[in-house]
């Protein structure tokens, strides 16, 4: 009996933005869903998977809702009417776990592995109805992604789930990525780094989204309804950011506002400054995050304007609008691409907006090498710079240089350097100088991942990443024969912890390529204990209590953010 092959994919029904982003269908306006790719497995009830089990627990209710188990081999939903959409909590768990496994799918197709989550199983827990809240978060804790629903506010009759909605979805399970690949990224550092979490996390939900070109087409809509041609003059930079960015912004709505808050459109309208950066109120970490939003996404729109300018005209003054609606869903999973892959190019701790800059440079040059056609990198570098963010690395392109010092392969073993902590600790002690690692501070390896990605071209490039970091514990004291200035009302006997780490990437051949490392003794040490201190990490004390509050009262009713006074 043949075998049959079996596909490795499969097509699921979601709703592509959020009950409020509406499409036309035979005429009629209904909910915009799309049919997504998720990887194909053999699924129990729940849906229950390999990577996601959806346990429908309503904390507030107490209720356990029964899990789905129509139609587990297909796609049940294909064809719902939005009553369904809206209202069946079958359909909201198949919504969630198709998005979990979209966004987790589209992270391991850019770096070119496995991806794990950060808590020592297989299964992260999904609660589409998880509590009577506006509210959703990743709790590594809990193993577990939880939506919360509400009413409307002028309709209480009607319940907003956070579960239906994309971005909420793939913010918070890039959160639960993130954390997987780069643990030390929630550790108490600068702003940059407290800023990375939330607006990395809203990039790759964002980019997701425009991905889909049925929201694309339907963004387009606002500003030109259904018509085969759009005008040029609807597809200028300034045009897409208004009608697009600001577009998604308003359809989001004010009713999930309490999750999402305010990021995407005050990014949207976030006007290119490098002052931003030395603002107050920017300190915060999602206000922090919206700058780094802001360079992403008006990348975005720059470059799906520079590919747009290849396309003739199909008539005097129109663009054809399916190849439009393509090249910027092409440019954004391009660009979401690029994102994810920096992580593994990005130093494990203290990390720098400019640090990141670096990495999605690097990353990007190893797998397309020659940009001439659409110049993403070049249009990215001018992006962040125009909000004051410049890389790290001051090579040409911003990419991260080769180590330039002689390192000692002879004691170390090529076949376990791919997998082996142990073997990579070897290699970095064994050039601990060369690389410059502090002895006395605690070193560890964190994890060794190889990793096989596909160029354009055709082209398979193979590499090693590897991920440590260093830890040092003393007392203020003792900063100062390291040359680190002292928080000036600091009192000397301040336990203080200073981390520093790297990312090693090795080529196929065992040589390593680059070296992504923030120095556990350097200078940005100074500014990162002085916000700290500033804002009450080294003191448990009322004070510290106050200001955290303080911070978290603030995010919650969307008002502008400040230090409170002492």
């Amino acid at each position: 009996m043949p075998l049959v092959p079996q596909r490795s994919t499969r097509k699921l029904t979601i709703i592509a933005q959020d009950p409020s982003v509406l499409g036309t269908t035979n005429g009629s306006r209904r909910i915009l869903t799309a049919q997504v790719s998720v990887p194909d497995e053999v699924l129990s009830p729940g849906p229950t998977g390999y990577r996601v089990k959806v346990v429908d627990y309503d904390a507030s209710d107490d209720r356990l809702y029964s899990p789905l188990t129509k139609g587990l081999d297909g796609d049940p939903f294909e064809n719902a009417t939005d009553s369904e959409l809206l209202n069946d909590p079958h359909f909201h768990a198949q919504n969630a776990y198709a998005i979990v496994m979209r966004t987790l799918a589209r992270f391991e197709l850019a770096l070119g592995r496995r991806v794990s989550w950060s808590f020592g199983g297989h299964q992260i827990h999904i609660a589409p109805h998880a509590f009577a809240e506006a509210n959703a978060f990743y709790s590594e804790r809990d193993r577990a992604l939880v939506f919360g629903y509400f009413p409307k506010q002028r309709d209480s009759r009607q319940m907003i789930f956070s579960c239906l909605s994309h971005d909420v979805v793939a913010h918070e399970t890039t959160h639960a990525l993130v954390d997987g690949l780069r643990t030390r990224y929630t550790d108490p550092s600068s702003p940059d780094q407290a800023g990375f979490h939330e607006g990395f996390a809203d990039v790759v939900s964002l980019l997701s989204i425009f991905s889909l070109r049925d929201i694309v087409n339907a963004l387009l809509d606002l500003g030109s309804p259904g018509s085969k041609k759009i005008a040029r003059g609807k597809i200028t930079p300034t045009a897409l950011r208004r009608s697009i960015l600001l577009g998604m912004a308003e359809q989001m709505g004010s009713e999930l506002s309490g999750i999402r808050g305010q990021a995407l459109r005050r990014s949207a309208e976030l006007t290119p400054s490098p002052d931003y950066l030395a603002d107050e109120q920017f300190e915060e970490p999602h206000r922090r995050g919206e700058i780094f939003v802001a360079a992403v996404m008006n990348a975005f729109i720059n470059v799906w304007t520079k590919r747009l300018a290849s396309l003739g005209e199909v008539s005097k003054g129109y663009f054809d609008r399916a190849r439009v609606v393509e090249d910027g869903s092409d440019a954004a999973q391009h660009l979401l691409t690029m994102c994810i892959r920096a992580l593994d190019y990005a130093p494990p701790t203290d990390l720098a907006f400019s640090d990141f800059l670096s990495a999605v440079l690097t990353a990007d040059n190893e797998i397309v090498p020659d940009d001439s056609k659409y110049e993403y990198r070049k249009i990215v570098t001018k992006c962040f710079k125009d909000y004051g963010i410049e890389a790290t690395s001051k090579a040409e392109g911003g990419v991260w240089e080769p180590p330039d010092c002689k390192l000692v392969y002879d004691r170390t073993h090529f076949e376990p350097m791919q997998r082996d902590r142990d073997e990579v600790f070897r290699f970095i002690w064994e050039n601990r100088k060369e690389l410059g690692l502090q002895d006395n501070a605690y070193t560890r390896v964190q994890s060794v991942r190889p990793s096989l990605r596909l160029g354009p071209d055709g082209f398979v490039l193979r590499e090693t990443v590897a991920e440590y970091i260093q830890i040092l514990e003393l007392r203020a004291s003792e900063l100062v024969k390291f040359k680190i200035r002292i928080p000036a009302e600091m009192p000397r006997d301040t336990p203080v912890t200073l981390y520093g780490g790297g990312s090693l990437v090795f080529d196929e051949y065992g040589g390593l390529k680059f070296h992504a490392r923030n120095k556990i003794l350097n200078k940005r040490q100074e500014k990162r204990l002085e916000f700290l201190w500033r804002y009450g990490h080294f003191s448990q004390g009322p004070e510290a209590l106050r200001r955290f509050a303080y911070m978290h009262r603030q995010r919650a009713s969307n008002q502008p953010w400040r230090i409170p006074e002492d």
